[in-house]
């Protein structure tokens, strides 16, 4: 059974009537991927949204940081995991299998990331992630002396916590407009 048809609930606006830069990542894209994340179709109803939605998600998920490209895709699948949120798992698991070359990483890290031969730096990294998603109040010196343990600095902690809090905002706005994954995503490392 296909997922549903619809990018977003809330409808997408018509991509030729985009502003000049925005025109131009939508191509960029294309090129680059084949098509468009619907997360940046659904966030073009609000343009000024989108132009900040990336730059917080080229900071988070791309920038210099103690925690690499792949474990940020796992905190992020993870979380989504957490939150059932469907646009996150289906795309970020897909990232997790490209980034690991393991076709079979993006589902345990969906589904129970327990189940994963993981380090304990990163079995660390994604206890601290689902208890800051799941029960944020009971987060304590405990849980980031946990991560020190394993070797994360203050700076790699920081970094941790925005990757989980940023997922737990995206997870929200993809549940509340029912965004929907590019079929592509599916397809990745099969």
């Amino acid at each position: 059974m296909p997922q549903p048809d619809h990018v977003s609930a809330l409808g997408v606006p018509d991509a030729n009537g985009l502003d000049d830069d925005l025109k131009a990542i939508w191509a960029k894209c294309v090129d680059k991927l084949g098509f468009v994340p619907n997360v940046f179709n659904t966030y073009s109803l609000k343009p000024q949204r989108l132009r900040n939605f990336m730059a917080m998600y080229n900071e988070v998920m791309l920038s210099k940081s103690g925690l690499s490209k792949l474990e940020r895709e796992m905190v992020a699948v993870v979380v989504s995991s957490a939150n059932r949120c469907y646009y996150c798992l289906v795309a970020h698991g897909a990232a997790v299998r490209t980034l690991s070359g393991d076709p079979e990483l993006g589902e345990m890290m969906a589904l129970n990331y327990r189940v994963a031969k993981l380090d304990p730096r990163q079995r660390a990294m994604l206890d601290f992630a689902w208890k800051l998603t799941t029960t944020p109040n009971l987060v304590e010196d405990a849980d980031r002396d946990a991560l020190s343990q394993q070797g994360l600095s203050n700076e790699d902690i920081f970094d941790l916590a925005e990757t989980v809090a940023f997922f737990n905002l995206s997870n929200r706005m993809a549940s509340a407009t029912d965004m929907i994954p590019n079929k592509e995503y599916h397809q990745q490392v099969r």
